[in-house]
């Protein structure tokens, strides 16, 4: 281990650098070099010197070249710049008891002014009141609150989108991080690994929707790292099959269809209830679809359908893969037909599950009522097809999703051949004043 001296490591104005933060919480290596050079002034030479790495592996590093995940190298960069161990999902280090320390304590997460102490009736942020609560030893309760804290999220997310919901759910990874690093009873531990895993999952799911696919991997990978920790394999499959989904978003249809199949796997040898593989079999259906496969497409869907059809009352289902039901199911497979360009079929399905689909699911609903009228254009019926448009810009407008808004803006150039249409000249116009 590196001993201390005096002039080493990050600046603590840096440490409580909320990107800063963002970036250790996710092990974004290339940005925190980066930030260390841009902001704190410690060039490569001296992070690589520090750290114990040769020069060029961290110029690979800055550059996005390489990666580090390895967890020797990620205790040495923590070491070498004094990044205290919560902040990057460690155990705390040995120097920050004996070293003076440059960054908010181990269970303070809040941005704070280095040396400036608590006064009475000082207003505390969020990250502040939980730093407080986290001086207390953890609970059922604790985690029972942590657990519906999770839910609710999941629900504003579906209903608005993610994007205003992302700094709490990262506050509250960091939090429970910090709870994970002090707990020493075996159960807590395991459901705090657990809550963990979900809040991270999150965080990747709220980054992925605004198409920031970088950081979404990385904290869908922090996510699995946290899950594998307590061989939760069902919901190592859960993040697999989001990275699938990403993957297609990303025009990598063998790697969407890799990942899926290896979520299957996982999930298969875990017994995986019905609903999860159907789940599961659903995105490699995606993966397919996006590389124009269509006897893989239809092998998949049939599959999907298989495993729906054993769905049982009695099955033991992870509550977060409750959401697939026979709704979702449908639309899906709309949208992956949609995809092959299977217009026809594609069609009903979709129009079928936004009249049984939740009026609350504001995004969801924005998001099939784009390919509804992407189906419908596909089919000639233009002025159907502008209608069900004129639907999903509505919602957009009460969701915070760029990744329904890059839907629509793709939209508006598949009406390219039809801009002399009035409706279509109409829609043009909205989705025009929306896109600038």
């Amino acid at each position: 281990m590196i001993e201390p001296t005096a002039a080493i490591g990050l600046p603590a104005r840096l440490l409580a650098d909320p990107e800063m933060i963002e970036a250790c919480a996710a092990r974004d290596f290339t940005k925190i070099f980066g930030l260390a050079k841009a902001r704190g002034g410690i060039h490569v030479s001296r992070i690589a010197r520090q750290c114990e790495l040769t020069p060029s592996r961290v110029g690979e590093v800055v550059s996005g070249r390489r990666t580090i995940t390895n967890m020797n190298v990620i205790e040495r960069v923590a070491d070498g710049l004094r990044v205290p161990g919560h902040m990057l999902g460690l155990a705390p280090r040995d120097w920050e008891e004996r070293t003076p320390a440059p960054a908010p304590p181990v269970r303070r997460f809040a941005e704070e002014t280095p040396g400036l102490s608590f006064l009475p009736g000082q207003p505390e942020d969020l990250d502040g009141i939980l730093a407080i609560a986290a001086a207390t030893k953890v609970t059922p309760s604790t985690l029972r609150s942590l657990q519906t804290s999770i839910e609710d999220y999941w629900r504003r997310d579906d209903e608005h989108g993610g994007e205003a919901l992302r700094p709490a759910v990262i506050a509250q990874l960091r939090y429970v991080l910090g709870l994970l690093a002090d707990s020493t009873d075996p159960n807590y531990r395991r459901s705090l690994h657990g809550i963990a895993a979900e809040l991270a999952r999150l965080a990747g799911w709220t980054l992925f929707d605004a198409r920031q696919y970088s950081t979404a991997r990385a904290y869908f990978t922090q996510s699995l790292r946290l899950a594998r920790a307590i061989d939760d394999r069902a919901f190592v499959a859960n993040v697999l099959a989001c990275l699938s989904l990403q993957a297609t978003y990303q025009d990598r249809a063998e790697e969407a269809v890799t990942l899926a199949r290896t979520a299957q796997d996982v999930a298969r040898h875990d017994g995986g209830t019905p609903r999860l593989m159907a789940m599961l079999y659903v995105r490699e259906a995606f993966g397919h679809a996006s590389a124009r496969d269509r006897p893989a497409t239809h092998a998949a869907i049939a599959e999907a359908q298989l495993q729906f059809g054993r769905v049982g009352f009695a099955d033991d289902d992870p509550p977060w893969v409750n959401y697939f039901d026979r709704t979702k199911l449908t639309v899906d497979i709309g949208i992956a037909l949609g995809q092959l360009g299977d217009a026809g079929a594609a069609e009903p399905l979709i129009a079928e599950a936004l009249r049984d689909e939740p009026e609350t699911n504001l995004r969801g609903r924005a998001f099939h009522s784009f390919w509804l009228a992407r189906t419908q254009l596909q089919r000639g019926q233009v002025e159907e097809a502008c209608r069900a448009a004129n639907d999903a810009l509505n919602l957009s407008a009460t969701v915070d999703s760029p990744r329904v808004t890059s839907h629509l803006r793709d939209f508006r150039h598949l009406l390219m051949p039809f801009r002399t249409f009035r409706p279509v000249a109409e829609l043009d116009a909205r989705l025009a004043e929306t896109a600038g």
